[in-house]
C-alpha cells in the first residue's frame, strides 16, 4: 500500500522503452515529480513479458536502442544482429540502473482506472494495490502489443495438459523435451517460436488459420568492422533513421517493378532476400504496396522461394498465402521457419484444407473432425493491438465519458498522441501514429520528445490544460484513412485493421504517412511551432 493519496506532476503507465524514456525526460530534463506504474516486476515492457523461445527484435540492434544516451551507443556491445529477449532485457535493466530510474517506478502495480477532474485539471488514477494518485499530466506508455488475445475456443478449461500464451511464458521457460506440442497461430511470434520448439518437442503440430509470407532474418554476429564504422558515424545514423520513412535504413527502390526486366528485378529480389530483415518489405519497388499487379510480381518471388524450400509440395502449397496482398500484414522475419516443416516430427494442420479448430478436449485439440493429442498447447494468437491496452485502463475523460465509449467505432485521436474529451492525456505511440509501422524506439523517442516539449511549454506559460479539438481529431482521422486507402493495406484481414479480434471495429490502427515517421515528425513539429494548432489550451 502506498500513500493514501499521492500527488505527482506526472503519472506514466508502463516501464518499457516508452515509460523509461518518458520518466527520464520528465524527471531529469523538466524536473517534474513523476511516478511510473508498471504491472511487471521490473522494467522492460514487451521484453519482460514476451519470453517465448526464439523471441528477439526484428529491427537491427544498432538502431533498436535508445539514442538519447550517446555514450551508451558507444559503450554497449550487442552480441547479434537481432538480439534475443534476455539480452534486450539486460540492456533495459542496464539503462534503468545507469539513470537511476527504478526509484520512481512502482512495480507489480497495475493501473485499474483513471478519471479527469474538470474543476482541478488533474487526473486521478487507481491501482490494483489500492493506491490512489493524482497528477496534472497522464502519459500512457502501455505499448501497442500488450493486451493479449486468447481466442475463445470451446473447452480450454477441460484441457488436462499445460497451456501458455507466448506473451506470458513462465520465467524459467518451458521444457518441451519429449512432449507432444501444439502451436496455435502462424504470425510473427509463432514464426520465431516454431523452429525453436521443433528442436525440442517429440512432436510439434502447427495450427494455421492464415499462411504468412516470411522473409529471412539473416541473424548472426555482426562484423566488428561494421560495428566500428557504425559507432563512428552514429550522429549521422540517428539523423537518418529519424528522417526515414520507417525508422530504418531501408528505402524503397524509386521506380515501378513493372518498368523492370525480369532479370533486373530477379537480381534485386535476390539481393533483398540475401540481405535479410525488412529489406524485401520496406526496401522493395515503390509501387509494391499500392499496385496489385506490382504486388503480384513481388509475391510470386516469395511463393517460388517457399516451393523451393519445403520438400513436400502439398505442405508447401498450404504454407503459401492466399487471399491477400503481400506486405499488407505484419512481416515476420524467419530463421529456418519453412525448413522446419521438412522435419519428420512437425505436422501442419491448415484450417482451410484440414479443417479449423472446433474445440479443445481433455487430451488435445479437435479440428476438422479429428482429435490430436497434446501435452502442451502454445497460443501464439497475438494481441488486441493498439487500442486494447488503452481501453483496458478504464480511463474517463470530461463528463465521465469512458474511453471505451469514445472509441466504440474505432480509435479517434489527434496525431495518435491525444484524444478529444481527454485533456492532459498523452498516448505514446497511440493508434493513428506511425508506431508499429516503424522501428519502435524511433517512434517512441519522437513522441517522448514532443510530449516533453509540450508540457515544458505549457508550464512556462502557466497553463494547466491541453486538449485536442474535436475538429482537429476528425480531420486527422480522415487523413489517416485517406492515406491508407491509396494502398493495399485495408484489403487484408490483419491486426493492423483490428480484424483478429471478434467484434472489433474495422479501422486501420497505425498511421502510414507519405513520408512515414520522418514526415510525421515534421508535421508534429509544425503543430508545436504554431502554438499547438488543433489543441485548446487552458
Amino acid at each position: 500500500m502506498g500513500d493514501a493519496k499521492a500527488q505527482f506532476d506526472a503519472i506514466v503507465i508502463g516501464a518499457g522503452f516508452s515509460g523509461m524514456h518518458m520518466l527520464k525526460s520528465l524527471r531529469d530534463r523538466l524536473g517534474l515529480n513523476t511516478r511510473v506504474y508498471e504491472a511487471g516486476e521490473t522494467v522492460g515492457g514487451t521484453w519482460y513479458w514476451n519470453r517465448y523461445p526464439g523471441a528477439r527484435c526484428d529491427s537491427d540492434s544498432y538502431i533498436y536502442c535508445f539514442t538519447w544516451d550517446r555514450q551508451l551507443l558507444q559503450d554497449w556491445e550487442w552480441s547479434e544482429r537481432y538480439p534475443e529477449q534476455p539480452e534486450i532485457l539486460r540492456y533495459l535493466e542496464h539503462v534503468a540502473q545507469r539513470h537511476d530510474l527504478k526509484r520512481d517506478i512502482r512495480f507489480n502495480t497495475r493501473v485499474t482506472a483513471g478519471h479527469f477532474d474538470e474543476a482541478t485539471d488533474l487526473w486521478t488514477v487507481q491501482t490494483d494495490a489500492g493506491e490512489t494518485a493524482t497528477a496534472r499530466w497522464l502519459i500512457t506508455a502501455v505499448g501497442t502489443l500488450s493486451a493479449r488475445n486468447i481466442p475463445e475456443i470451446k473447452g480450454l478449461e477441460r484441457f488436462q495438459g499445460k497451456w501458455y500464451h507466448t506473451s506470458n511464458f513462465p520465467k524459467g521457460g518451458v521444457d518441451f523435451t519429449g512432449k507432444r506440442v501444439a502451436v496455435v497461430g502462424t504470425g510473427a511470434t509463432a514464426v520465431q517460436a516454431i523452429p525453436m520448439i521443433a528442436q525440442q518437442a517429440k512432436q510439434l503440430t502447427v495450427f494455421q488459420r492464415t499462411a504468412n509470407y516470411c522473409v529471412p532474418a539473416r541473424n548472426g554476429k555482426v562484423d566488428p568492422e561494421v560495428v566500428r564504422a557504425r559507432k563512428a558515424e552514429y550522429d549521422a545514423i540517428v539523423r537518418r533513421i529519424r528522417e526515414s520513412p520507417f525508422g530504418q535504413e531501408h528505402y524503397a527502390i524509386p521506380k515501378s517493378v513493372l518498368e523492370t526486366t525480369p532479370e533486373e528485378r530477379e537480381r534485386e529480389f535476390d539481393r533483398m532476400w540475401d540481405q535479410g530483415g525488412f529489406a524485401f518489405w520496406i526496401g522493395n519497388y515503390q509501387d509494391m504496396l499500392t499496385n496489385p499487379e506490382a504486388n503480384e510480381i513481388c509475391a510470386d518471388y516469395l511463393r517460388r522461394r517457399i516451393r523451393r524450400t519445403v520438400k513436400d509440395p502439398a505442405v508447401a502449397e498450404r504454407l503459401i498465402p492466399k487471399g491477400y496482398y503481400y506486405g499488407t500484414k505484419r512481416q515476420p522475419l524467419d530463421t529456418n521457419y519453412y525448413e522446419t516443416f521438412n522435419k519428420e516430427n512437425v505436422l501442419l494442420v491448415d484450417a482451410k484444407t484440414d479443417g479449423a479448430i472446433e474445440e479443445i478436449t481433455e487430451r488435445g485439440i479437435r479440428a476438422g473432425g479429428r482429435e490430436y493429442g497434446f501435452d502442451i498447447i502454445v497460443f501464439a494468437t497475438g494481441f488486441d493491438a493498439m487500442t486494447g491496452p488503452l481501453t483496458a485502463l478504464n480511463l474517463r475523460g470530461r463528463g465521465g465519458q469512458p474511453l471505451q465509449e469514445a472509441w466504440a467505432d474505432g480509435p479517434h485521436t489527434y496525431l495518435g498522441i491525444a484524444v478529444a474529451g481527454f485533456p492532459n492525456l498523452f498516448t505514446i505511440t497511440g493508434p493513428q501514429s506511425p508506431s508499429v509501422l516503424t522501428n519502435m524506439p524511433v517512434a517512441i523517442e519522437q513522441h517522448v520528445e514532443w510530449i516533453s516539449d509540450c508540457i515544458d511549454t505549457l508550464r512556462r506559460e502557466g497553463r494547466t490544460r491541453i486538449e485536442a479539438l474535436p475538429e482537429a481529431q476528425a480531420a486527422w482521422g480522415q487523413h489517416v484513412n485517406e492515406v491508407i486507402s491509396q494502398t493495399l493495406f485495408p484489403t487484408a484481414n490483419s491486426w493492423y485493421m483490428g480484424a483478429n479480434i471478434p467484434g472489433k471495429p474495422r479501422a486501420f490502427l497505425p498511421y502510414l504517412g507519405s513520408e512515414g515517421v520522418g514526415g510525421y515528425r515534421r508535421h508534429c513539429d509544425t503543430v508545436a511551432a504554431e502554438g499547438y494548432s488543433g489543441f485548446a489550451l487552458g
